[in-house]
């Protein structure tokens, strides 16, 4: 028989699951905790928005609060490292042991680099391969000064210019020949051979093979036995992460294709590590993990990064929280509802209200353009709110909060603000 729950008791699995059901610690956070807080989460999205501060260091504010965040750079750049980057649901930090499993479902479209048609690039890419395993990490416009190559192949990109060391830097790391170990001041990856970015254990035997896949691009090469079991480990780390979820949820998490996600959920289930539930109120079918954690009540207090793993699957976090929201960052501005960088901020178990943003490091303000308040937000939900940007831009070195009178909230967060400094 399918067990039955109420929508109430699915969100304070899915809060708990994310380590966001209860008060945070009182005392400064330890190393030890920031390393458990993101190995709980499985990865952490990366952006390259600084508007408020980096998106990976977000979301364990959210759930330590006031954290150093060199601890959590220091996961990403010490030996054996705990955190290294790659395509995941987007750009991302993950666990190690998760990189051979992504490189098998990788469908990035500059895989299609290397192509027949394209032999200069995979001899551009050899070059690159002894440059990097003679040299220190390197960004692509480093590599391209140490070659002498600066050929330009498409001006039109998004936020930088293609050049073909670039590239062919892009495919090779989506191939998993090549890792980033940490990112410069302007964001750029730097670059290093694979194997001195994997922590030993996370190595695979040998380099992966690549072969041509749909469309003439290359992929990594593996039997349906190997994605198979591949898809199941991704699908069950996505299911400890989420708690409880629908076969579309599990499949966004790492980003697979919903049917081998489905396939994997079907042998979870029979293995025991996934039931099938039945959440009133909430369309279709959903799984909960095994080991998820079922509390009684949530206690949380938190503003979420746009990016932040609970809401990244919009979704499902209208079919399990009531709260629609759309990242309105590439909106033009005249047409943006809620404003450039948009955080839901979450009081017990529910998402209350959401406020935009804007650290202005030149006069030390914390600068909250617009708020606004969901039509059942509780009587507190102002003076928590106002608590909570205290917190954040003490966090993130700010002396004081500023509210515009933007939205249905501001007048009274506006209010209950003040004067107050941050800390205060």
């Amino acid at each position: 028989m399918t067990r039955s729950m109420t929508l109430a008791q699915a969100r304070r699995i899915a809060l708990a699951a994310q380590g966001l059901h209860q008060e945070r610690p009182t005392r400064r956070a330890t190393a030890r905790q920031v390393g458990r807080t993101f190995e709980r989460l499985q990865l952490l999205q990366i952006d390259s928005v600084n508007v408020l501060t980096r998106a990976h260091y977000l979301p364990l504010f959210a759930r330590l609060g006031p954290y150093d965040r060199a601890a959590l750079d220091r996961l990403s750049s010490r030996s054996p490292r705990r955190m290294v980057e790659y395509w995941a649901h987007e750009a991302s930090f993950i666990r190690p042991e998760h990189h051979a499993d992504l490189l098998l479902w990788q469908r990035r479209t500059w895989m299609g680099s290397f192509t027949p048609d394209r032999p200069e690039l995979g001899e551009l890419a050899d070059r690159i391969l002894d440059l990097l395993g003679s040299s220190r990490p390197l960004t692509a416009r480093e590599v391209a000064t140490r070659l002498g190559h600066h050929e330009v192949i498409d001006r039109s990109g998004w936020g930088w210019n293609r050049s073909s060391v670039k590239e062919a830097l892009e495919a090779m790391f989506a191939l998993g020949q090549v890792g980033s170990v940490n990112r410069s001041t302007q964001f750029e990856r730097r670059y290093a051979p694979i194997s001195t970015v994997l922590p030993p254990q996370a190595r695979s035997a040998g380099p992966p093979r690549a072969i041509e896949g749909v469309g003439g691009g290359m992929v990594v090469a593996a039997t349906d036995a190997e994605r198979s079991t591949s898809a199941r480990r991704l699908i069950e780390a996505a299911a400890r992460a989420h708690g409880i979820g629908t076969v579309r949820c599990l499949a966004d998490y790492f980003r697979l294709p919903v049917r081998a996600a489905a396939e994997a959920v079907e042998r979870l289930v029979e293995d025991g590590v996934l039931e099938l539930v039945d959440v009133q109120g909430w369309p279709g079918r959903q799984y909960l993990h095994h080991q998820a954690l079922k509390p009684r009540r949530a206690r949380a207090r938190a503003l979420l990064s746009p990016f932040d793993s609970l809401v990244f699957e919009r979704r499902r976090l209208e079919e399990l929280f009531g709260f629609h929201y759309r990242l309105e960052i590439y909106t033009p501005a005249a047409r943006r509802r809620y404003g450039y960088y948009v955080l839901p901020f979450l009081l017990g178990q529910d998402l209350v209200a959401r406020v935009d943003l804007k650290a202005d490091r030149a006069r030390g303000v914390l600068l909250v353009r617009s708020s606004h308040a969901e039509p059942e937000a509780p009587a507190e939900t102002a003076r928590e709110l106002a608590s909570e940007l205290s917190l954040m831009a003490e966090w993130l070195g700010l002396e004081s909060v500023q509210v515009e009178l933007e939205g249905n909230l501001s007048l009274e967060l506006a209010n209950t603000v003040g004067t107050r400094s941050a800390g205060t």
